[in-house]
């Protein structure tokens, strides 16, 4: 599976699917989404760890399992605008990480 070119349709899938919606104020967020799957490229790049189970802990302990973590990259104008939301939009504040 390609998640980059697929994530989008399965979220929004999956929020449809359980009644939800996908429009300018909910479902989907297309920046936010593909910020937390830099961040958890990042951290699998970095972890030790090797069951699930403790890679799923240590990533939610991490940095990048924060709530806020892509606000180091993004004003909260920017990251929760419609065309953030409808759209990738690069950070405006710092590159996002490679992982």
């Amino acid at each position: 599976m390609d998640v980059d070119a697929e994530i989008a349709g399965l979220i929004s899938r999956f929020n449809e699917s359980v009644g939800g919606v996908n429009d300018d104020q909910g479902g989907y967020h297309d920046t936010i989404t593909r910020a937390y799957v830099a961040g958890v490229r990042l951290f699998l790049s970095q972890a030790a760890e090797t069951g699930l189970a403790e890679r799923v802990n240590a990533l939610l302990a991490s940095p990048m399992g924060r709530r806020d973590w892509p606000l180091g990259f993004y004003s909260r104008e920017l990251l929760f605008s419609v065309p953030a939301r409808r759209g990738f939009v690069p950070p405006d504040r710092a590159p996002l990480p490679l992982g």
